[in-house]
């Protein structure tokens, strides 16, 4: 167990944000997709990109990771009849998109998954693959590990997008691929869509055609990008947290290095803050975010669930009621992000009510220190150093290495705003 040890104070500073998970993701499949050697340029280097860079090595395109890009080629070696096994770690953009990929082929592909992904959902994906021609089957009654055998074909499909946009997202980054033809129709709430968003501004930045309907899509077979690379923008779902940072503790921080063009669900953080009292100065490259007045506010985080925890500690630390909405796919991440976010709020001192809705949360202007060592959630851990900032004494949080999942570079960054210490 590694602890983080933070003291209270201002965040100020000037830095980088780090690439995209979101998108390295998307690169990566695209590339394996591609069918030919492709580079992906300023990669994200993580735990969770590493778990899809592996599974699309064993789907038969090693990458070979170098710093700042990592270059896909499809290999000639001929591939064993016997299933191959595709470990997706905890990574649940790797498990949707690696079973999407899988379903490509006739071999059979047994994805198997640690911590909390087998309780993450996954039958609405194979229903809708099942429906293209794949056969999808657990293993056990439920959960991981499940077996996906294809070779989906082009066709009609009808998606329940109510629990994860990554099952839409999965299905449009393979379907243009398929010799023939495909329709999507969307079905149910649909959440999380700047996240679908990514996804098309991927697929059109590499030549792909895909065309709107009213409720889904219409996608053309055949399609193959020219394109041999593709550059990762920078991660507004990280920058969040150092911005947030700012605001919290009565400091200002810069973060560059990211284009506002790249449709990212986390950028909203920034109207969050602004609607919390932060002056928010938004760059060509990025923002300023600079500590005001803290107003709490209500907020609805059906299109951005990642930042739920931060909501929280948001709320938690601006005297008064705030009140977090929607998001209820929340409690299907890598833990029940509600409940968590809730006892976060607890340990800073704040009270919070729990309903149907959301959580009611009292907030506080003197926040108490953390003890809290038991956190495995990245972005809980994120969250609580965030808070931590404003507390009355030392804090301690763990697991501190769980930012590996997603941010890896995160206390190098939150040391140089804080004049903090890495653990």
């Amino acid at each position: 167990m590694t602890v983080a040890r933070i003291r209270p104070g201002p965040a100020y500073g000037n830095v980088r944000a780090p690439p995209s998970k979101s998108y390295t993701h998307r690169a990566l499949a695209m590339a394996h997709l591609s069918r030919k050697r492709f580079r992906v340029l300023r990669p994200l280097d993580s735990d969770d990109t590493r778990a899809t860079a592996t599974s699309i090595a064993r789907l038969g395109t090693p990458v070979v990771r170098r710093p700042g890009a990592w270059t896909v080629s499809p290999s000639n070696r001929p591939r064993p009849p016997r299933p191959v096994l595709l470990p997706c770690r905890e990574s649940g953009t790797t498990l949707r998109f690696i079973a999407a990929l899988a379903a490509v082929s006739d071999r059979a592909a047994i994805l198997s998954g640690t911590g909390r992904l087998a309780e993450r959902p996954i039958d609405a994906l194979l229903e809708a693959l099942g429906q293209l021609g794949a056969r999808c089957r657990h293993l056990r009654r439920h959960g991981l590990p499940v077996e996906v055998r294809g070779p989906i074909r082009g066709g009609k499909v009808v998606l329940d997008a109510s629990q994860s946009s990554q099952f839409a997202s999965a299905l449009l980054l393979v379907l243009p691929t398929l010799e023939d033809g495909s329709t999507i129709r969307l079905a149910g709430n649909v959440v999380s869509e700047p996240y679908i968003e990514a996804t098309l501004a991927v697929l059109a930045s590499l030549g792909f055609r895909i065309v709107r309907t009213q409720g889904g899509f219409k996608i053309p077979g055949g399609q193959r990008t020219r394109a041999s690379e593709f550059s990762v923008p920078g991660d507004a779902s990280s920058a969040s947290y150092l911005w947030a940072a700012a605001a919290v503790s009565g400091g200002e921080v810069r973060v560059r290095g990211l284009s506002l063009r790249w449709p990212q669900a986390d950028l909203a953080s920034l109207d969050l803050l602004e609607v919390n009292g932060a002056n928010v100065a938004r760059r060509s490259d990025g923002a300023v975010v600079r500590a005001g007045r803290r107003r709490p506010f209500r907020v609805d985080l059906t299109d951005a669930p990642d930042l739920y925890p931060l909501a929280g500690v948001l709320a938690a630390t601006t005297p008064g009621t705030s009140r977090i909405v929607g998001a209820e796919h929340v409690a299907l991440k890598e833990s029940d992000r509600k409940t968590e976010t809730a006892r976060l709020v607890q340990g800073l001192g704040a009270k919070v009510t729990i309903s149907r809705e959301g959580l009611v949360i009292e907030g506080t202007g003197r926040p108490r220190a953390l003890r809290r060592v038991d956190l495995h959630d990245h972005r809980l851990v994120m969250s609580a150093a965030v808070g931590a900032l404003a507390a009355d004494g030392v804090s301690e949080i763990g697991e501190a290495t769980a930012v590996r999942k997603s941010y890896p570079g995160f206390w190098e960054a939150y040391g140089e705003l804080t004049g903090g210490e890495r653990p």
